[in-house]
């Protein structure tokens, strides 16, 4: 039946065209985002063409003329099919309007998924009954006798399944306690399956990139540093060869020029970047890489702290856990941040325990005598010039060879720049031209210098900082609170757990908040379509199941819940509601028809079942590629494909079931209490009129 599948397609184009027309008009581009949105719609903008033609098919096997029938089969289904667009619309909408990092990353997903879904129902109600009237065929059923043929297998086949579910249906009628128990079983077992999936904010890409800072003593020489830093880089490149770009910088300090800009300074810091190849081309993920990495450099003595970061700078997320110290005593706050730094370190799963106050450096303190300089016919700023360009150096000149350029630093060699009573013997000029000895205008005097004082909020703050390996951020964080539970905290020192988990859980509020407005617009719209407070309950019975089968696919892949886990999740609220309204619909206009309860529950299930599981079929199959992706960045995005995927499967048998089940006994009720309702209004009248 090629043209009743190039009408269906035909929608596909359409609606990207209008997606493409949006980015266009706003002036966004074509990313990582709008792609994922673009894979999103795809699977949903055929539900409304399906439903459509599907029903006008039916009345054009049934004999009816294909004008005819498109007149008749779009009035029929044309009010639901624009509901069920109005409840992916709820869904999605919101998302354009909340703020923070979960609003910078959803809004353009939002508008995207709202315009494509919005142009595909107008195309399903509009060109799809034009064409079906134009390109479908009245063709009188013809008797072959071969075996294998579309009429023969899966006409026929997918009539039996049509006739199985009827009678599976009208079983279940007559069997309400035990399906509604066996629900209740069934919802109540797997909720013990969402205590078992981690949470965590973002999932963590594999970027092919691993970052290091390695500090040695303080102090140390930059001789002794340069070895250190070259034993590392044999050890690495003997032991990854995934490794294909490698690049240290030793002893960076202040005066590295560009190369200070890539880590931490000072002679004793280390800054190692590598680039790995890419994923599809190495056995080992780029964590495993990085973990090996920090098991050898335990093992180098030299070594007395390190992290070690997989994320390069295009990282969408923060999937580190700080846990912020807030005291104006710094030696109190220093010992707490080692007790919680030291237990930290006994959790299985924490890596790249630091704390971000740093330690002491030593340095040499010059105390001018003003009388003295006044006497010898100096100044401060005359010392001061002496003293840098001796020890701190001043360019001479610049020295050129090959077309590069090299400046030319003249400094005293560095056993006169480290020894106390040698800089007390710098020589110093002075106005009339006499050199004047340091020692006889200033003492120096050997200093170890504060340590770096941080603020937030105007607080005085050190922050002790993890990454997770291996463990979820928010099970990595509750291990922490409780290490923090056993430590005694003076009153006047505050703590807070902030970085990663505090973002995971601002969006998690946020998310959560618009999962409520996406509810009661959801609830809205079915209300003003069914005229009824009741019947949405109904149809929204699948929406816990949902989120079931959202928690028992992550759990079955080995995935964290994360803010993209989440927002699958809040789409499946449009995404099964739609499937509950189709065939709520249907049953509400085969009982308009005069036809009984059971009967017109079971033979809308049996109308409604193709379109119901050709839907979900198109948007699970259009969420796969997601799911499934394996390329640098799919950690992102495969969680919300699963999610999606997984609450569809989950949630799909429940509608077929479940709802139709609630909605007899919605109505059996609606019905006893009106029967009864009668009867007391008679009984009344007769007592009156006695």
């Amino acid at each position: 039946r090629w043209r009743a599948t190039f009408i269906i397609v035909l929608t596909i184009p359409i609606s990207l065209i209008a997606a493409f027309i949006y980015l266009k008009v706003s002036g966004n581009s074509i990313n990582i985002i709008s792609l994922s949105a673009l894979s999103i719609a795809i699977g949903m903008v055929v539900d409304d063409a399906i439903v459509v033609l599907e029903n006008i098919s039916k009345h054009i096997d049934r004999g009816t003329r294909p004008r005819e029938a498109a007149i008749y089969a779009t009035n029929e289904v044309w009010v639901a099919v624009i509901v069920t667009t109005l409840t992916v619309v709820a869904v999605f909408l919101p998302l354009t309007m909340i703020s923070g990092l979960t609003g910078v990353l959803f809004q353009q997903l939002g508008w995207i998924v709202t315009i494509t879904v919005v142009v595909s129902t107008i195309a399903a109600i509009t060109l799809t009954p034009m064409l079906s009237a134009q390109l479908l065929r009245l063709k009188p059923k013809k008797q072959t006798t071969r075996k294998w043929t579309y009429d023969t297998v899966v006409i026929r086949l997918l009539d039996k399944i049509d006739v199985y579910y009827e009678k599976v249906i009208r079983w279940s009628l007559y069997n309400k306690k035990k399906i509604v128990f066996g629900a209740i079983g069934i919802f109540a077992a797997s909720l013990l399956l969402v205590k078992q999936v981690g949470t965590e904010f973002i999932p963590e890409p594999d970027e092919s990139s691993i970052n290091l800072t390695i500090e040695l003593q303080t102090g140390i020489r930059l001789e002794k540093t340069v070895e250190v830093t070259d034993r590392i880089r044999s050890i690495f490149e003997e032991s990854y060869p995934e490794i294909i770009v490698l690049s240290t910088f030793a002893g960076t300090d202040e005066d590295a020029g560009v190369s200070s800009l890539f880590g931490d300074n000072g002679s004793h810091i280390i800054n190692i970047r590598t680039r790995l190849t890419d994923p599809k081309d190495r056995t080992r993920s780029v964590w495993e890489i990085a973990d090996n990495m920090r098991l050898q450099l335990q093992d180098i003595v030299e070594i007395e702290n390190f992290t070690v970061s997989t994320g390069g700078s295009g990282g969408m997320g923060n999937s580190n856990i700080a846990i912020e110290i807030y005291g104006f005593d710094i030696e109190a706050t220093n010992a707490i941040a080692r007790a919680i730094s030291d237990s930290i370190k006994t959790i299985d799963g924490a890596r790249d325990v630091s704390i971000s106050r740093k330690k002491e450096k030593p340095e040499l303190k010059v105390v001018l005598d003003q009388e003295k300089l006044a006497i010898h016919n100096l100044n401060t700023a005359i010392v001061a010039t002496a003293l840098r360009n001796r020890i701190h150096g001043m360019q001479a000149s610049k020295y050129r060879e090959s077309g590069d350029e090299y400046d030319i630093v003249v400094r005293f060699p560095e056993e006169y720049r480290n020894n106390i009573s040698l800089v007390e013997n710098i020589a110093i000029k002075n106005f009339t031209g006499q050199f004047i000895r340091l020692k006889e205008i200033a003492t120096v005097e050997e200093h170890w210098t504060a340590p770096n004082i941080e603020r937030k909020g105007r607080q005085r703050i050190i922050t002790v900082s993890t990454v997770p390996y291996g463990i979820a951020l928010g099970d990595l964080s509750a291990k922490i609170e409780k290490k923090i539970a056993n430590i005694t905290i003076p009153p006047d020192v505050t703590i807070n757990i902030g970085g990663g988990f505090e973002d995971m859980q601002e969006s998690f509020q946020d998310l959560g908040l618009l999962m409520i407005l996406v509810l009661l617009l959801v609830y809205i719209v079915m209300a003003a379509q069914f005229e009824s407070l009741k019947m949405p309950m109904i149809i929204m019975l699948s929406i816990p199941f949902a989120f079931l089968g959202v928690f028992l696919a992550l759990f079955v892949t080995g995935k964290t819940f994360s803010i993209i886990a989440a927002l699958g999740g809040i789409m499946l609220i449009g995404i099964v509601v739609k499937n509950a309204i189709i065939l709520v619909d249907y049953i509400n206009l085969l009982r308009e028809r005069g036809y009984e309860l059971y009967d017109a529950i079971s033979e809308s299930g049996r109308s409604r079942l193709r379109p119901v599981l050709m839907t979900a079929v198109t948007t699970i199959l259009g969420m796969l590629p997601m799911a499934l992706s394996t390329g640098e960045g799919s950690e992102i995005w495969s969680p919300m494909g699963i999610a999606v995927i997984g609450g569809l499967l989950f949630s799909t048998l429940i509608t077929l079931i479940i709802v139709p089940i609630g909605y007899g006994l919605l109505v059996n009720r609606t019905s006893k209490n009106k029967r009864k309702k009668i009867e007391e209004e008679l009984r009344l009248e007769e007592q009156f009129f006695q």
